[in-house]
């Protein structure tokens, strides 16, 4: 017997608060039973469960989500996610194109985001 990821759960400070960033990010809801104030969050759909803990963020993540935007370019989508909270740690784009933006989320979760596909030419 195998075992399957459930769902991939982040620590954080306001759960409800960091899921509902997430929730935009991705454009997916919040579980219908999520609320302000409660202790866990679920995104719908991506399987990303948020959990307050009185730990604050200490060191830099050692699990990330890389993103690939679907309908926009990635710099668009980092101007995109930027507006909706998230700030830019390092900007590993090239002037030919390649590369890739670590942003981080507005409790300091850092993430990337990719070229789309058709600046991949795929």
């Amino acid at each position: 017997m195998t075992s399957a990821i459930r769902h991939t759960t982040i620590d954080c400070a306001d759960a409800y608060a960091l899921a509902g960033f997430w929730s935009q990010v991705l454009d997916l809801p919040l579980h219908e039973d999520d609320n302000p104030g409660d202790p866990m969050a679920l995104i719908e759909g991506a399987s990303l469960l948020f959990v307050t803990v009185p730990e604050p963020k200490t060191a830099k993540n050692r699990v990330h989500l890389d993103l690939q935007p679907q309908d926009r370019t990635r710099d668009e989508e980092v101007e995109r996610l930027l507006a909706l909270g998230a700030t830019l740690v390092t900007d590993q784009r090239r002037p030919d194109g390649t590369g890739w933006a670590v942003l981080a989320d507005p409790e300091g979760n850092e993430f990337c985001v990719e070229r789309s596909s058709g600046e991949r030419g795929e």
